[in-house]
């Protein structure tokens, strides 16, 4: 997320078909400095649908604009639901996101380092079980973009690196 000749560019990179249920996977470099209003977006949706039902499943990392909130959260939306959103902080460093999407069911998991393993330490984890959508035509999307409702925008450039997605059916 940059200036360039006084105008801001953000990211967005999206894959052209939905998978559906399964795992995906997201190994993050360090985004606990991102400005308060810097969005870090990483979810499932559905285009093609109306607002209220695009089967849209996130992980975010954000402060959205307030520098006293925890700079996480998971959520199945729409957000306005509290039981729909679980915050939480992230550390500094290399994390993992993970969600497993099964029929009824979103698990999601956030662990140290770039490997999963069954001692990795977790960060957080969350399972939805409530308004948890069925595969349709969404597909993944990574974002990361200035977050337009805050009264503190940050103006400044960010970056986060990606450094691997993988999906297990």
């Amino acid at each position: 997320m940059a200036e360039h000749d006084g105008r801001w560019s953000c990211a967005n990179v999206r894959l052209t078909r939905s998978l559906g249920y399964g795992t995906y996977k997201f190994v993050v470099h360090d985004s606990v400095d991102l400005q308060p209003s810097a969005v870090l977006g990483i979810f499932t949706l559905d285009e093609g649908k109306p607002d209220e039902i695009r089967n849209e499943l996130d992980i975010e990392l954000s402060r959205w604009g307030d520098s006293g909130k925890k700079n996480a959260q998971y959520v199945v939306q729409p957000y306005y639901v509290p039981e729909n959103i679980s915050r939480f902080m992230v550390p500094e460093g290399v994390l993992t996101h993970t969600l497993r999407w099964q029929p009824g069911v979103a698990s999601f998991k956030t662990t140290r380092g770039p490997v999963v393993e069954s001692g990795s330490k977790s960060i957080s984890e969350h399972v939805f079980t409530s308004g948890v959508p069925t595969p349709a035509g969404e597909t993944v999307h990574i974002e990361l973009y200035e977050f337009h409702h805050s009264k503190n925008i940050s103006q400044l450039p960010a970056e986060v690196v990606i450094e691997k997605f993988e999906y297990l059916p």
